[in-house]
């Protein structure tokens, strides 16, 4: 696990922390193999990347952690809400119980076939393209 994103889950709380932990490490697992994947904190939060695009991350709320997919609108699987304005889609968990392993490989699965272009979403004025 990457050493930012480690010290960020230990920061956290104890219920919290597990949570962090989980998602960690089932998102670097199925990562772990994939050409151009990254992980580092960025905007203060874990995030990985494949080729510079950002995939899925999470983050501490103030009552749950969330993990974010960029594209998961278009994943049209039940547990992510649509999140922003843009093709964000969420799950929220304030225990590592809630997490089922199967689900969550199938939510990252798809995070890697179906993505938006986010990388380049500054310099196209705000307009998304889909990529693969």
């Amino acid at each position: 696990m990457n050493k930012d994103i480690r010290a960020y889950n230990a920061a956290q709380s104890a219920v919290d922390k597990r949570i962090c932990d989980a998602l960690a490490k089932s998102i670097d697992g199925f990562f772990a193999d994939q050409p151009g994947a990254e992980s580092k904190i960025w905007h203060r939060h874990p995030v990985w990347f494949l080729d510079g695009n950002p995939i899925v991350g999470y983050s501490k709320l103030k009552d749950c952690v969330r993990l974010l997919f960029w594209s998961g609108q278009s994943f049209d699987e039940p547990g992510l809400e649509p999140e922003g304005s843009f093709k964000a889609a969420e799950a929220r968990f304030t225990s590592h119980e809630q997490i089922d392993a199967k689900t969550l490989e199938r939510w990252l699965g798809k995070s890697a076939a179906i993505q938006w272009d986010y990388k380049n979403i500054v310099k196209r004025k705000g307009t998304l393209e889909r990529l693969k």
